[in-house]
Order: structure tokens, then sequence, then C-alpha cells
């Protein structure tokens, strides 16, 4: 069967309008009504929609919808002048008993003579008398699957299409229909239900009804009708046998490589036929390619799948890619040569033919998600350009838009280690193709479909660390490398993923601490090799703090020759809904210099706004870098404060298996059968007893006498408990304390007061807690200490550009910071100051003291929190920030990055000279 045309259906709205227009009776005509109505656009109602749907009304009434077309379209028919305002209120009315995925997206209201058509996705209203049909049915685009379609992230119909399937994959994996098949299987049924619903499929529903009215209700021969399916869409109409069933001969010949292996035949029973009949009930059109690849990806995983529910990255992220990547510069290009007077007609036409030369590499594809919206966006550049090109007085002598569309999806490239996902990312790439379509066939009028698919996306099922990505798509021809590699911390990465990071990375002995994302910025930067081609990664914030950035960012500034382009500094990157956890990324475009941008654009994320500023050049920490000598400027991890600071040291690391640390309980219990070992428990503090109020202890026994050792028959069982496990070490210094359990691996043990900054500290907090302790207090290895540290010490240390320095310089540990000694505290650029300075520095810290001391029940925790500070607390803090921060510049910082541009720019001048191998050690100087 043919598609009509919409002159056709036109002409057929017509003649409908005619034999209608007596029309005024809604029980005993709504029928045959709606029956010639959806006959105008050549399609059989009894294929989408029913009569009299049974459904509670509110207050639980019962109630019947006129017609009901489930996710598409609620028809609410009355007799000739009635009111259909409340018409429309009574089909909202069947709203809140109906499942998610059975809304609406249309209502239509209707009294033979006058039609109201609400389009709830777009709030629009189309209002119109019979007569005018013929004029307004490209409104009823969507009966064709013709339509302009708004998809959400987070709509819950996403989540619905993904327990469907969900549902439909755990039937057959546990009928031992497994692996590789399997996954194809899910990919070919997924484009037939998505065809059946988008006009792919003519007529529509024609999947569904194979599979209703032509398997057996228990489920033995689904299987081979499947199959034998699979084949047809195969196989040219042309070639098809003369005896082929009526019913498989209506499908089209679909091609593009996605039906050509033959799968074995799987078995079903009823309950898995009942399951693939609830997908094909399934209003497929609702689902976005964009983050449907994510979401399908998740069926194969049913535990992950239950827990979390729908994985997705969000559209609106995507974007923060591909606009600065290529979409805003070819948009302005666009805007420019529409207003030109002369020669735009040509330049117009160029412009077009040079979207179409355009090549896009994703070379971490997953499901597609990049490609897809990258794909989707430059169809709806083309689509805009096409109508520069044909004004709407012109579109009468476009004989076939077909000729005229020139973007394709064989103009996308990926590389993806899993083979499932690989197929899901094709499969998208096509219906973001057939919905592009759709937007062509509205906008001028034309039925446009691409069937068969002749132009395949090239993705290639690889490990793109393994793979020449000269192989995939030679660089002369790459216009833009994007996506989103893998996040694997360098903690935790296998030995595999270390060995080809340390590989790529050419860094020798262990590789450093990169994490796995490096790799890919690596290999993206040895592909473009000086060439024209950019690039937009997303990564972790990580590879912009810490240790790593003196590993990473040389080399691909010196090696690889690039540039940062754009950034968007750290924001998180996924949605918390259904639990997901917030995960905190960075975007970097880049390119290689001679190619590189005059501007470079920095987006920064403050108080819930995006601010976008323009610079000269960006730095490695996505900092304004234009002030530095150097704008490669990184900070190395130093051996020793390279500003002649006093020296910070971790605390005591005992590696004693917990056999000599106790908790208030555990000491009680413990001196109650050793009352000997009283002197030798000290209270321990790390990290969480310093913020939380925690309360530990642990035993000293460094200077313990023999004699005394030997009357304390439970510590020396707990002293050949930690002999026991450090022998079974595989670390060589620990293995050389086996021998003496009385001492620590570290042993820092203070004499003096001293000043404790933990290793960790939560990032939602405006100030690290930090505090005074003296002995016999013991710190661990999980907080930073300076003993004699006096009050104007604390001030600086607890003070906003200290805190701003931590932020952006430190690591981070997940997302919470992380107080490092040889990035953030060797290397901080200290004030200057004179004794008149520390005086005022040391009196304001002693009234953020004071403003602590007045809550003694609170923990550091308590007081620190972003929303429990009080107010007092919160004032002394801002008074001591602005007498810090006027020891560097009598202007205010405006921000945090300020704040941290002005600390480059010091770190520089103190650390250029040392790098040259000079010996000078300035020291925060005290003026007279």
């Amino acid at each position: 069967m043919n598609r009509l045309s919409w002159p056709e259906i036109r002409v057929n709205a017509a003649k409908f309008a005619d034999e209608w227009s007596d029309a005024r009776y809604e029980r005993g005509e709504t029928q045959s009504f709606y029956n010639d109505f959806f006959q105008v656009f050549g399609v059989k109602r009894r294929q989408f929609a029913t009569f009299e749907e049974p459904v509670k009304k509110l207050g639980n009434r019962q109630g019947f919808i006129d017609l009901f077309w489930k996710g598409t379209l609620l028809v609410e028919q009355k007799s000739a002048g009635r009111n259909l305002e409340n018409a429309k209120t009574q089909a909202l009315d069947y709203f809140p008993n109906l499942k998610s995925y059975e809304l609406p997206r249309y209502i239509l209201v209707c009294d033979f003579q006058n039609f109201e058509l609400y389009d709830l996705e777009r709030d629009t209203v189309t209002a119109f008398a019979l007569a005018d049909l013929p004029q307004h049915v490209e409104a009823f685009g969507f009966i064709l699957g013709v339509e302009k379609r708004v998809f959400r992230d987070q709509d819950p119909v996403n989540v619905d299409a993904s327990e469907i399937m969900g549902e439909l994959h755990d039937a057959l994996e546990a009928s031992g229909y497994t692996g590789h098949e399997l996954e194809r299987l899910l990919v070919r049924l997924l484009f037939c239900l998505f065809a059946d619903d988008t006009g792919i499929f003519e007529p529509r529903d024609i999947f569904a009804t194979l599979i209703a009215e032509r398997t057996n209700e228990n489920g033995s021969d689904v299987g081979q009708w499947i199959s034998q399916l699979f084949d047809v869409l195969n196989e040219p109409e042309s070639a098809r046998q003369a005896n082929l069933d009526e019913d498989l001969r209506a499908f089209p010949y679909v091609n593009g490589d996605l039906f050509a292996a033959r799968l074995r035949v799987p078995s079903f029973n009823a309950a898995m036929r009942e399951k693939l009949l609830a997908a094909c009930a399934f209003n497929w059109s609702l689902v976005s390619p964009a983050i449907f690849g994510a979401l399908f990806q998740s069926v194969m995983n049913s535990v992950e799948r239950r827990r979390q529910g729908a994985h997705y990255t969000s559209e609106s992220n995507i974007l923060k890619v591909i606009r600065p990547l290529f979409l805003d510069d070819l948009r302005l290009e666009f805007e420019r040569i529409k207003a030109l007077r002369r020669g735009r007609q040509a330049a117009l036409e160029a412009f077009h033919a040079k979207l179409a030369t355009l090549r896009f590499f994703d070379p971490a594809c997953g499901c597609g998600n990049f490609l897809v919206i990258a794909y989707r966006e430059l169809r709806e550049l083309e689509l805009d350009v096409l109508s520069a090109l044909y004004p709407r007085d012109q579109r009468q002598f476009v004989t076939d838009i077909a000729l005229l569309v020139k973007v394709n999806v064989d103009q996308f490239y990926g590389l993806e280690i899993g083979e499932f996902a690989a197929r899901i990312a094709e499969v998208a790439l096509w219906m973001t193709d057939h919905i592009a379509n759709n937007r062509v066939s509205l906008e001028f009028g034309q039925v446009f479909a691409r069937i068969p698919l002749v132009s395949a996306p090239h993705i290639h099922h690889a490990d793109a660390l393994e793979t020449a990505w000269n192989d995939v798509l030679p660089v002369d021809q790459c216009s833009y490398v994007l996506g989103n590699p893998p996040f694997v911390g360098a903690k935790i990465q296998s030995t595999e993923q270390r060995e080809q990071v340390r590989g790529i990375a050419r860094l020798g002995g262990s590789g450093g601490s990169l994490d796995y994302v490096a790799a890919w910025f690596f290999k993206a930067g040895e592909y473009i090799a000086g060439g024209p081609a950019r690039i937009g990664f997303v990564a972790t914030n990580s590879i912009t703090q810490g240790e790593q950035v003196a590993q990473l960012w040389p080399l691909l500034f010196e090696r690889c020759g690039l540039e940062i382009t754009f950034a968007h500094r750290t924001f998180a990157w996924q949605s918390d809904a259904r639990g997901m956890a917030h995960v905190h990324v960075v975007i970097i475009g880049l390119a290689a210099r001679a190619y590189e941008s005059a501007v470079k654009r920095l987006f920064t994320y403050e108080a819930g706004q995006t601010v976008e500023t323009p610079h000269a050049k960006l730095s490695a920490y996505l900092t304004d870098a234009s002030r530095f000598a150097d704008p490669h400027l990184v900070v190395r991890e130093a051996a020793q404060p390279i500003n002649g600071a006093a020296r910070i040291l971790s605390g005591s690391q005992p590696i004693d298996g917990g056999h000599f640390v106790f908790d208030e309980v555990q000491r009680d219990e413990f001196l109650a059968r050793e009352p000997l070992a009283a002197p030798y428990l000290r209270p321990y503090v790390g990290a969480e007893e310093l913020i939380n109020g925690r309360k530990r202890w642990i035993l000293a026994l460094q200077d313990a006498p023999p004699q005394d050792l030997r009357r304390m028959p439970l510590v020396l069982e707990r002293l050949e408990r930690v002999r026991a496990l450090r022998t079974q070490s595989n670390r060589t210094g620990t293995l050389a304390i086996a021998e003496s359990p009385t001492t620590y691996n570290v042993t820092v043990i203070p004499q003096r007061p001293f000043l404790a900054i933990p290793e960790v500290s939560s990032e939602q907090r405006d100030y690290v807690p930090i505090a005074y302790f003296q002995p016999p207090v013991i710190p661990s290895n999980l907080v930073r200490i300076l003993e004699d540290a006096e009050l104007w010490h604390f001030a600086v240390l607890t003070s906003r550009m200290n805190m701003a320095w931590l932020r952006e310089i430190g690591g981070r540990l997940e997302s919470r910071l992380r107080f490092s000694i040889g990035i953030v505290y060797n290397n901080f650029p200290w004030p200057d100051v004179s004794d008149a300075d520390t005086r005022r520095l040391g009196a304001l810290a002693q009234d953020v003291l004071d403003a602590r001391a007045a809550h003694p029940d609170a923990t550091l925790g308590d007081l620190y929190n972003r929303l429990a500070m009080p107010p007092a607390l919160r004032t002394a803090h801002a008074r001591l920030d602005t007498a810090v921060e006027r020891l560097y510049r009598a202007a205010p910082f405006g921000s945090d990055v300020e704040r941290v541009e002005h600390l480059l720019s010091l770190y520089e001048g103190i650390s250029a000279p040392l790098m040259a191998g000079m010996n000078r050690r300035p020291r925060p100087r005290r003026r007279a």
C-alpha cells in the first residue's frame, strides 16, 4: 500500500467535508464519521483507535472515551452546536486514570461541523470548520507518523519503555535465547516497533497486527513469523517470491545491513507473546532516539535496570558540547549569509553543500547519543537552509524534496567496544533520520521517507584505544571528534586499562595517576595532528585538578600542539532521578594551534546560572590564562613548600589492621580487662573525628618498656596480630616493620599544639573545617598537621583565598575536596604580611574560634553545614576573608575563579625561578 501524498489527502478531505456537511447527531454517526475521517489519510481507523474505551473518571465514576488511540489521540465528540470547551474539560477528566504511556498528545473535540485539535506537547490549538479541513490536514500528520515531536529527558514514558523491553528481554533470556543473538533480535524488534508507530511501515501498525492476528495464542509460531519477517525486510520487493504471504508482502524493503544476518529462531510461549504484544501496544514514537539508546542498553542488566531505571545522557548536556564545538559557528555563518544583499542564493547553496561534507567521529560512542543529537541539529539547520533557498511561495516548483536533502547518516562515525551498544547507535541514527524526514515532509508538504536504508552510519564494534582511528575515518576527512569517553579513575582501573593509558601516554614507569579518559585525549590529539579537525570531549573534572594536570596537559599542549578553544567548568553531569549520583564533569574543546579560534569561550556555573565569558587564552585549570607569561602554566607537585612556608605533615599511619584503634565502647571494655594499658591509650584524630566529633583512641607503644608490655597479655595478643598481618603484606616497607609491631608505619606524634586539616572534606561546605589540638592527641594520616601554627596561619588556611585554591587546584576524592601537601599546600602563594597584618589576622581568626565556641555541643560538621552555619560564624569568616584578600590586592575579587587566576599568576612568579634551577626560597614575608 502506497502512502498518500498531501495533495491526495487534501482532495480526500474536501470530499469528506462535502459528504458530512449535514452531520448533526453524536451517537448515531460518530463511528461512521471517524472511520471515514481516517480514510482521508488512507489508513483504517481500527488499526489504531477504538470506540467507547472504558475508563474511570474523576470521583471513580465510569466513563467511555468516544475514540481513543493510546498515547496519541483522545476524541470527545458532541452533537452539532454543543459547547466544545465543556467537551475538552470532559476529555481531561479521563487523564488521571490513564497509564503514563497511554496519555495522549492530542485531544480532538468536535461537533461534526467544528474541530478543535489540542497539541498538549506544544501547547497549541488548531480550530477550524469542517469545510476548511483541506487547509488543515497537516495538523493531523500524526496519523501518518509525521509530526513535530519535543522530547524530554526525564519523561516517565522513557522509563516505561525500558521496563517493557526489559520484561521481553528477561523472558527471552530465561528461555535460553541469549548473548549476541538476543542483542540483535532486540535491536531489530526495536526498529520494527518504532517503524510501526512512526510511518516507516505503512499502513501503520502492520507489525502489531501481524503478531496479534497471525500468531497462535500459545506463542508457538511467533519466532517463525518474526524470522520470516526479518528475511522479508532484507529483501527487495522485486526479488520476493510470488507466493509470499500477503501480510508479509506489505512490509517494505529496509536493508541497511540491519536485517542481513540470519538469527536463530526464538521460541516463544504464551506469556512471551503477551510481552511482545504489550511492546506493540506501546507508542514508541514518544521515545527520543537520543536517550533511548542508553535507556535500552540498561535492559541488558535487569538488576541495574530495576535499581536505577533509565540511564541517559541528557540532551541539554550534549548540546553543551556540540554548540560551541560546531553548531554555534554554523548557525552564525548561516545568519550572515541570510543577511547578504548580493550573492545570497549562491552562498546558501555553497553553505548547504558544505553541510553535506562535514564528518563527525565519536570514538566512544556508546549507544550513539552524541551522534544522534549532532545529526538531529545538523538536519534542523539543513531544513532552515532549504526553507531559505525555497520560500513558501516558490515551493510548488519543488517536485521531489528527496533530491534536495543532502545531509545523511553516513556522515557519522563511531567506535564502540560493546556490540549491542554499537548496533543500537545505528538504529538510533536511522530513527533520527526518519524523524528529520518527517519534519521536511511537514515543511514542504511532501511525504519523504528514506526506505530502503541505502545509507548507513559507520559504527564500528572495536576497542577505540586499540584501533587506528585513521582506519575508521581518515583524518583529512574528519571535521569534529566528540563524545563522552569512559569515566574510570586511576585507582580503579583494571590492569589492562592501566596498561593502555600508560602505553598511549608514554609516561614511563607506572604511567602516572591519569584517569582512563586521558587516553582518549592523547589519541584524539595525535589523530588530528595539526589538522583542522576539532575536538569536544566530556571528562571528569579530575583532569583539570590535582596531580593529573601536570601529567596530562603539558603533553597535550606541547606534544600534540593543542590549545583549548572552549570549556565548561565543573558541573553535575547526570540527573539525580531514581537515585542517580551526580558525576562532576568538565567539557573541553581543543584544536591544533594553527587552527585555534581567536576568542576562547568559557562557561562557568555560579548560583544556578551559566555565565559565558570570552578569553584570549584558557589554562589547563579552565581559567583565563592571558595574564600568564606561560599560558600553559601547570602546578607541579612539590616536595617542599616553594614559598618557604613551614612544613606540613600527614599524621600517623599505623598499618595495624585496626588492632591498635578503639572507639569509646571498645576502649572501656579493653581497659576493664587490661587496666595497665591506660597510659598508652591516646586520643586519635582523623578527618571523621575532627569534623563529626567521633571519639577514638590508639595504642601508642613506641616507648613502652618491655617489662610493662609483658604485664599486659591482651596488648601482647594485639601486637602478635599486627605482626602476623604485616608479614602477609606484599609491600616491602610493611614487611620491614613486621618484627617491630610496637612501631607505626609512619609515626607522627606531636609534642606541641598543632593545627589539623582534614585530607578530605565535602565539596558542599564553603570552608574546610580546621581546628587546633594539643598533646596527647595523635593525628591519623587522614589529617594534615602544622605544628606551632599561629593564629594568622589559621586565618590564611581557612580563608576563601585558600579554599578557592583548594577547590580549583587540588584533586578530588570522588567529588570531595582533597587537601594534598604536594599540590595544594606546598604550592600555595602566601601573602606578604607585616607584624600589624599578623596581629589583625590573628584577632579575626580568634573571632572565628569564639563564634565556634558559642556552640559547644555542635561538631564542626554541624557548624560548617552550608545551611546550618550560625550567622555569627559566617560573619566572622566573611570579615576574615576580606582581610586576607586585601593582602593580595586592594580591589575585591568577584569570584573564586578570579581568586585562582590571581594566585596562579603569583605561583608563576614564584615557581619560574625555581623551575629554572635557582635556589631562592622566598618566605611569607613580614613587612615592618
